[in-house]
């Protein structure tokens, strides 16, 4: 393969670029740094000049993935106001649609074993990320009654965790999990059911 005429800046983008094809068609352990560099069209030699190992280049992309993922996380609770259901129903949607249409990044940023913490970057992303959900589910959770409420940080870690669930089984093509349900409706009906138990949408709707 021809080196390609690289400037110092879009190497390291090219290096990231062919680690998430990498990640998406052999997992965050299923390459090596070489097989990164040949996917990008460079020698080894030039991988370590922008990245110690395989972890950091996993890092990166991670990061720029938490970047996608917290600017896709605001703008559906952006567009879900002033209706703090809406907005909270808008994040979760949102959460499975970044899944599906980037794939490497998510498996970068969730099941690489990468700590959040890795970076200083990396970590204030990530917090950057969660506080969209946070804060919407925050909001929602002041509709509850107040006996039924639970603290904000558990409703998030809940929805947090429903929403999770269903992509890793349901939308990420897991072997042996395939639902006769589209994701986006179990995930939809688990929220319904979930919020209603609070007490906060009517058991007829």
């Amino acid at each position: 393969m021809p080196k390609r005429g690289y400037h110092h800046g879009n190497l390291r983008q090219a290096l990231v670029e062919a680690a998430l094809k990498l990640i998406e068609a052999k997992g965050p352990t299923g390459f090596t740094l070489s097989e990164a560099a040949k996917q990008a069209g460079v020698t080894p030699a030039a991988v370590y000049r922008h990245f110690a190992g395989r972890e950091d280049l996993i890092a990166e992309a991670a990061r720029q993935g938490y970047e996608i993922f917290a600017d896709v996380m605001q703008y559906a609770y952006e567009t879900g106001q002033p209706s703090a259901l809406a907005s909270f129903e808008a994040t979760g949607r949102a959460y499975l649609a970044f899944a599906r249409k980037y794939p490497g990044h998510y498996i970068a940023m969730f099941e690489s074993g990468i700590s959040v913490n890795r970076t200083p970057e990396l970590a204030a992303i990530s917090a950057r990320a969660r506080g969209v959900l946070e804060r919407a589910a925050e909001e929602l959770s002041q509709h509850i009654p107040p006996e039924k409420r639970p603290p904000p940080s558990m409703f998030f870690a809940h929805i947090w965790a429903l929403s999770h669930g269903v992509v890793e089984l349901f939308a990420r093509n897991s072997p042996g999990t395939q639902s006769p349900f589209p994701p986006e409706d179990l995930l939809e009906s688990g929220i319904g059911v979930y919020l209603r138990g609070l007490g906060l949408v009517p058991p007829d709707e």
